[in-house]
């Protein structure tokens, strides 16, 4: 593919971009989807999310390595969500060539509006952990809402899986934000794994541009995760707010330009 000087560096930017918000809170498909997308006018949807899937798995291994050193994982729920999450978002990237290039910004923008009324009307949410609730029936929720729903969700359009599973894990087992974040990143490693793996089968990963990107993403996600785990619970449930509500305003008016 031919892309504009200029443009690889704003794609380059965001991939760097994109790693730091995944690795604190998750999002960052939503900031370079769209930019490959306006790089590559015409581009199949296809394409544009198995080339992010690259750039992306790479820089969500980094940042599972990171909180991994320096916190405690909690693998009874990461580990079995991850397994199913390989498989299932493999069955949704399958699925994606029939999702046509502007479907997946309505979506997105009410599953973004429901997450920050969610986040705002609980204020202490993630901030501090609820070991209580992370019962047996909530743990197998929690597996099967992340390894198959939200999973399904990032092979078939993708943008905002790491915050949703975020959200999952602080609100069905009590996890902080921290650990929540920890969490998802091991899942979202499955996701990119599995839907990376039916792209490329399929043909619709651009391998250099992804690998310029992944380079960038793996140095915005070891970043941020330095930083989420230096700053704390409350440091994430604010990025979390504001990449949130920044985003439903730029999806937003992307839908009203549209419309």
């Amino acid at each position: 593919m031919d892309v504009d000087p200029l443009l690889l560096t704003t794609l380059l930017a965001a991939a760097a971009m994109a790693g730091w918000v995944d690795a604190v809170v998750g999002g960052g498909g939503l900031l370079l989807l769209p930019a490959l997308l306006v790089a590559a006018p015409g581009v199949p949807v296809a394409t544009a999310l198995g080339t992010n899937k690259l750039a992306a798995i790479f820089g969500t291994a980094t940042a599972a390595v990171t909180y991994g050193r320096r916190t405690k994982l909690d693998w009874r729920v990461a580990g079995p969500a991850a397994g199913l999450a390989v498989l299932t978002a493999g069955v949704g990237a399958a699925l994606a060539g029939a999702v046509p290039a502007g479907a997946y910004r309505p979506v997105v923008l009410v599953v973004l509006l429901a997450v920050a009324v969610f986040v705002l009307t609980r204020p202490r949410l993630g901030v501090v952990a609820r070991p209580e609730r992370r019962t047996r029936v909530r743990v197998a929720v929690a597996v099967g809402v992340a390894g198959l729903g939200i999973a399904l969700y990032d092979g078939l359009i993708g943008p905002g899986t790491g915050t949703f599973l975020v959200l999952a894990f602080t609100a069905l087992v009590g996890a902080d934000f921290v650990h929540a974040s920890a969490m998802a990143k091991v899942v979202n490693a499955g996701t990119n794994l599995g839907a990376l793996v039916v792209f490329a089968a399929t043909g619709h990963v651009w391998w250099l541009l992804g690998a310029a990107m992944a380079v960038c993403n793996v140095a915005g996600a070891a970043l941020g995760a330095r930083m989420a785990l230096r700053r704390g619970s409350g440091f994430v449930r604010v990025v979390l707010l504001v990449v949130v509500v920044a985003l439903v305003v730029k999806l937003g008016y992307d839908q009203w330009r549209a419309g």
